[in-house]
C-alpha cells in the first residue's frame, strides 16, 4: 500500500500546513499575493526609482523671488569636496605581518575530547551530496475540498468555477515529471539533447535521448504508465521555451502556448534500434504492438477547455476525464538502422515507419486558476479531482466514493440551483 502511494504523482511532497483556512479562503489569498509579486516585479524593471530625483529646475516666480534659500537640486556627489577628510590611521593598526609570518603554516586545532562522554568524537565528514536545481520545481494542485452533505453551506466548489477556471482533462496515468531539453551542437532531433527528471529529487529517470524540443525548453509533464509499449510522453504545461520564460503568464495564455508551439515541431525521429534489439528494461510481459521504446517518441498534449460552464462540464469535460482514448504513435519498421539517417537533414530519409493505435488510461481532471502564474511547490490555485479516491491510512479497507463522481453531483446541483433561480426570477413578474 506504501509503495503505491508513493509512486502515485499525484502526491506533493509536502502536505498543506494551514489547513484552519478553507481552500476558497486559501486560494484567494495566493492570488493576491501572486499579484503583489507581480506588480513588485514589473516596478522593480521599469526602474522607478531612478527617476524620482528629477525634476524640471526653478519655476518662474522661485527665480524672481531672490530671499529665497538655495535649494540643492542636484544629487549630493557635488557636496562630497566639503566633507572633511578622514584622519590616517595610526601605524599600530597600518602595520603589516611581515613576509615570514605571512607565509607561516597555522596548525589545525585537534579536536578536543567530548566532556559529557568522556571520549573523543570524530568529526563529521561534509556531505558531498548536490541538491539538483530541478528539485521541487513542479506547481502540485491540492486535492479539491469538497463536501456532499445538505448540511453544509459550501459544497467546496470555487465561486468563480464558470469564469475564472481552466480545465485539463482527461490527465492520463503515469508519473509526473519534467521534460528538459539542454544546448549543445549537432541537429536537434538527431543528437540526445533531452532529459527525464523526477519531480521530487530531480534525479534523471531515463539517460539522455533526442527529441525535436527546441534547446533550453522545460516542460511539466507526465510520464505515460507505459511509456515503453507507447513511446508517449504527455505535456502538462511549458515552464520555459526557447529560455524564454513562461511561467510568469496566466494559465490560458500557457497552454494555448503549449499547444501552439509543440503543433510546430517535426516528427520525432524513430529510434535507432530495430524492434528486434531492444532490451525488455527488465519486464516480462509482452508489448501489444510488438515493439518497446527506449525512450519517449511522441509528445501528447493534455487537452485544455476554457470553456467551464456547468452544461459543458456535464455533456463534455466529466464525460471525457473518465473515459480512456486511443492515440496514434509512430512505430520504426525492423530494417530501420543507424545508416538509414541522414545526419545533415533534419527530415528522416530512411523507410517510413509504421503507425499503430495506443490506450491511454485516465486519472481525472485538473482544475487551473485562470490568472494564476506558474509557481513551485503545492499551491491552492490548481486543484485535483481524480478518478480513484487516494488512499489514506485511516480509510484504508473501506471503500470509497469516487472523487470524479461527488464533482459531477455538485456540478449537478450547481446547475439545478442556477435553473431553480432563473425561473424565480421570470416568475416575479407573474405574480407581481
Amino acid at each position: 500500500m506504501f509503495a503505491d502511494r508513493k509512486a502515485s504523482f499525484k502526491q506533493p511532497p509536502r502536505h498543506v500546513v494551514d489547513t484552519a483556512l478553507s481552500q476558497e479562503v486559501r486560494r484567494r489569498k495566493a492570488l493576491e499575493e501572486q499579484k503583489r509579486r507581480r506588480a513588485k516585479l514589473v516596478e522593480s524593471e521599469r526602474h522607478i526609482d531612478l527617476f524620482a530625483g528629477l525634476h524640471l529646475g526653478l519655476s518662474d516666480d522661485e527665480a524672481e523671488n531672490h530671499d529665497s534659500p538655495d535649494i540643492v537640486r542636484g544629487g549630493i556627489a557635488q557636496l562630497a569636496p566639503l566633507l572633511p577628510r578622514p584622519e590616517p590611521a595610526p601605524a599600530s593598526v597600518r602595520s603589516q605581518p611581515s613576509h615570514a609570518e605571512s607565509n607561516a603554516v597555522v596548525a589545525p586545532e585537534k579536536p578536543t575530547p567530548s566532556k559529557r562522554k568522556g571520549r573523543w568524537k570524530k568529526p563529521a565528514k561534509p556531505s558531498n551530496k548536490k541538491t539538483s536545481p530541478w528539485a521541487n520545481k513542479c506547481m502540485y494542485a491540492e486535492l479539491l475540498e469538497m463536501q456532499e452533505s445538505e448540511l453544509c453551506k459550501e459544497d467546496g466548489l470555487p465561486s468563480d468555477l464558470e469564469t475564472g477556471w481552466v480545465v485539463l482533462a482527461p490527465v492520463p496515468l503515469g508519473k509526473r515529471c519534467l521534460a528538459i531539453s539542454h544546448q549543445g551542437g549537432g541537429l536537434i532531433g538527431a543528437v540526445p539533447n533531452t532529459t527525464i527528471r523526477s519531480r521530487v529529487l530531480g534525479k534523471p529517470l531515463i539517460p539522455r535521448f533526442p527529441s525535436p524540443l527546441p534547446s533550453d525548453t522545460v516542460l511539466d509533464c507526465i510520464l505515460d504508465r507505459n511509456w515503453m509499449e507507447n513511446g508517449v510522453l504527455h505535456v502538462l504545461d511549458v515552464i520555459k521555451w526557447k529560455g524564454q520564460d513562461i511561467a510568469d503568464c496566466e494559465s490560458s495564455f500557457r497552454f494555448w502556448w503549449r499547444d501552439t508551439r509543440l503543433s510546430e515541431l517535426p516528427p520525432s525521429r524513430p529510434p535507432k534500434m530495430a524492434a528486434s534489439h531492444m532490451p525488455s528494461h527488465g519486464s516480462t510481459q509482452e508489448c501489444p504492438i510488438g515493439y518497446r521504446f527506449p525512450y519517449p517518441t511522441t509528445f501528447l498534449r493534455i487537452p485544455y477547455y476554457t470553456n467551464t460552464t456547468f452544461a459543458h462540464f456535464l455533456t463534455t469535460i466529466i464525460p471525457r476525464a473518465r473515459s480512456s482514448y486511443r492515440a496514434q504513435v509512430s512505430i520504426p519498421t525492423a530494417s530501420n538502422e543507424q545508416d538509414a539517417m541522414d545526419i545533415e537533414s533534419s527530415q528522416f530519409t530512411g523507410p517510413a515507419p509504421r503507425t499503430a493505435q495506443v490506450e491511454i488510461n485516465p486519472d481525472g481532471l485538473l482544475l487551473y486558476v485562470a490568472q494564476a502564474i506558474y509557481e513551485p511547490g503545492t499551491s491552492p490555485l490548481s486543484s485535483w479531482v481524480p478518478l480513484v479516491a487516494p488512499v489514506s491510512d485511516e480509510m484504508a479497507g473501506t471503500e470509497q466514493l469516487s472523487p470524479l463522481v461527488i464533482f459531477e453531483r455538485l456540478i449537478q446541483r450547481r446547475l439545478a440551483g442556477n435553473v431553480r433561480s432563473i425561473n424565480e426570477v421570470d416568475m416575479l413578474p407573474a405574480i407581481i
